[in-house]
């Protein structure tokens, strides 16, 4: 197990990537702490985990709670000592273009998209120092590098993730911390919902992408979990402050 005596933290594992990512991790070794501030949702990605003969805790908060995220982090360490795996993916989709969407949203989105992301690579960083090692793993997007329908609140904060990934790698790269984007295309799970609504519903989308990815399909989470156990073992030891997108082709036309 190429995770073995790990403890990771996976944020908005409660469902879709990131419950498919905790689950690989901990098939590796990882102990793995399941934050999402959906307490069911939490329950059944550790419930799944530990039925699979894995170890798994949930943390039930909102990730745009400094003081909670800051409290949790610190009862992680108190229990592990160590922290060797971020992975930062609860995120949020926010429909719109510049005149449709909400201010409050394109706020909403950048605090749960990037800022949190930032506050909770904060925190573990002066463990993962004196540790001298260390994997940040923020979610961004195909968006994050490419134009993307009326999304620009999306659009905006998942292309920051990308440069803020390239930033935190350059600057800990010294003291053994690797850091890289995770950049999924379409992936079918509940979080499309927004632009699925603003497309018209499930058969436009649908046509959306047979028409824009060339393989024609969406993504299963399960082809996301394998690159992300990549990305946070040493499989990618000499990797770092790289954006991998994984989108059926979608980028390169």
């Amino acid at each position: 197990m190429i995770l073995k005596e790990q403890v990771a933290i996976v944020t908005g594992g409660g469902s879709g990537i990131g419950r498919a990512g905790a689950e690989i991790m901990a098939r590796e070794g990882a102990t793995v702490l399941v934050l999402d501030r959906d307490a069911a949702g939490a329950a059944a990605t550790v419930e799944s985990i530990r039925a699979a003969g894995g170890h798994a805790e949930p943390l039930v908060l909102d990730v745009t709670d400094d003081a909670a995220l800051e409290a949790a982090i610190a009862g992680v360490l108190a229990r592990h000592g160590h922290i060797d795996i971020l992975h930062n993916h609860a995120g949020a989709q926010v429909a719109g273009d510049l005149e449709q969407v909400a201010v409050d949203g394109f706020d909403r989105s950048w605090e749960l998209n990037v800022r949190a992301h930032f506050i909770a690579a904060r925190l573990v960083v002066p463990a993962m120092k004196r540790q001298g090692k260390g994997v940040i793993l923020n979610t961004a997007s195909s968006s994050g590098i490419l134009y993307d329908r009326e999304m620009i609140a999306y659009t905006t904060t998942k292309h920051a993730v990308i440069a803020m990934t390239k930033q935190m790698a350059g600057d800990y790269a010294r003291f053994g911390i690797r850091v890289n984007a995770l950049c999924p295309g379409w992936v079918d799970t509940p979080f499309n919902a927004p632009f699925i609504s603003q497309m018209g519903g499930r058969a436009a989308i649908e046509a959306y992408v047979r028409e824009k990815v060339p393989m024609g399909r969406w993504a299963d989470v399960a082809e996301i979990a394998e690159p992300i156990l990549f990305l946070v073992s040493d499989r990618s030891s000499y990797m770092t402050g790289q954006a991998l997108v994984i989108d059926g082709g979608e980028t390169v036309v």
